[in-house]
């Protein structure tokens, strides 16, 4: 049912643009023909990215991956640049009707009218000044996307915070997406930059993998590389349970030296100060028997001393604030990845990134270090935060 609401959303979206870019540009003919094919091209390139790698494994897609996801960003912007237009199209469309074309011999065709000059010739200024927008757009984006992350320092102050950790900093990864698009080398740099940091504990919030292990292992491998003191933590996102198998990836981890918390905690100690630091499943892990369990993860932790959670996405943290949690790290959101399709986010999520408040309990929402879908990011570039945690006076 998703993949036919896809298809049906995406099959329209593709009859707009052939009508603005093919139809309105073009008269009857061979050209139009070529262009309409390759339109019709480029929107089954889109959905083989988005079915093969789900039916016939990450690999084996990886052919139609950078192509389609491409085109995906870029039939997106050229959506948004014509709908933009479209004021200025009717506008001028008004104005050629309205002109006094000088008179047609009765026997010309139609087609060599100067008002179908003239409106052609604005089809195809408007089509030009989309194109040209929404391949900048791209072309921006996808540096971004492929770039590396930003590194930012979040300071945050903790209520009942012992003062041994005053200083304390955990690095905050999510959504690093490894699959047909991300793979070893991604993995790599992202691990060199978290060590960099120097950071004592590292929280890896989600949506790490679009695959299986079998498939994706070797891309994940570097992360037995993580160097935190008090180690690397791990909770699943919703894409975790994409695959047939989502526990063999919590098994994989393990291998790696990162630790998932499933609906648990564990205590970050420094000498006889602690604060508590717990992971919940997400919502997603619902179909699999692994639903979140609020009351499994933080039931029996002491009411005196601090509690960090870690959940993948911010609409959890109505349950994290009503059980009194001093701070919730998430991810889910990439910041909205492509402006302005952050709106639409922010419509579902309490927060797209950054430090606010809900209720008593303080929320993080990392960009994310990769992408979903077009390896583009338009307003939202990627990021890996340090949190420096401080007692709250």
């Amino acid at each position: 049912m998703f993949l036919v609401v896809l298809a049906s959303i995406l099959g329209l979206i593709h009859l707009y643009l052939w009508k603005r870019l093919v139809k309105d540009t073009t008269r009857p003919g061979r050209t139009r023909r070529i262009l309409t094919v390759v339109l019709l091209g480029c929107l089954a390139l889109l959905m083989a990215a988005l079915i093969l790698p789900r039916t016939v494994g990450v690999r084996e897609a990886a052919w139609a991956a950078w192509p389609g996801y491409l085109w995906f960003g870029l039939a997106a912007y050229l959506l948004l640049a014509l709908l933009v237009l479209e004021p200025v199209r009717l506008v001028f469309r008004r104005w050629v009707r309205r002109g006094t074309p000088p008179p047609v011999p009765a026997d010309a065709p139609a087609a060599s009218s100067p008002e179908v000059n003239r409106r052609l010739f604005l089809a195809r200024a408007g089509a030009v000044a989309a194109g040209a927008a929404s391949v900048g757009l791209v072309g921006f984006g996808a540096a971004t996307a492929l770039g590396p992350p930003q590194v930012q320092t979040v300071p945050i102050r903790l209520r009942r915070l012992d003062p041994a950790f005053a200083g304390f900093r955990i690095a905050v990864v999510s959504d690093i997406h490894l699959g047909p698009l991300a793979g070893r080398a991604h993995t790599e740099r992202l691990v060199r930059i978290i060590n960099e940091t120097g950071a004592d504990l590292v929280a890896i919030v989600g949506d790490l993998v679009d695959g299986t292990v079998a498939e994706l292992g070797p891309a994940a491998e570097p992360l037995r590389d993580l160097s935190a003191p008090e180690g690397t933590f791990f909770v699943t996102g919703n894409h975790e349970y994409f695959v047939e198998d989502p526990f063999s990836w919590l098994r994989e981890l393990e291998r790696l030296g990162v630790q998932p918390l499933r609906n648990e905690n564990t205590a970050i100690r420094r000498g006889a100060a602690a604060f508590d630091l717990a992971g919940v499943n997400d919502l997603a892990g619902e179909n699999h028997s692994d639903a979140p369990d609020f009351d499994r993860a933080l039931g029996s932790l002491d009411p005196s001393r601090p509690t960090v959670l870690m959940a993948h996405q911010p609409i959890m943290v109505s349950e994290a604030a009503a059980r009194g949690v001093d701070l919730q790290l998430s991810g889910h959101t990439h910041g909205g990845q492509m402006w302005p399709f952050h709106y639409a986010v922010r419509a579902v999520q309490p927060a797209i990134a950054g430090l606010s408040t809900v209720a008593d309990t303080q929320l993080y929402v990392s960009r994310g270090a990769g992408f979903w879908g077009p390896p583009v990011r338009i307003g939202a570039p990627p990021d890996i935060t340090v949190l420096s945690l401080s007692p709250d006076a």
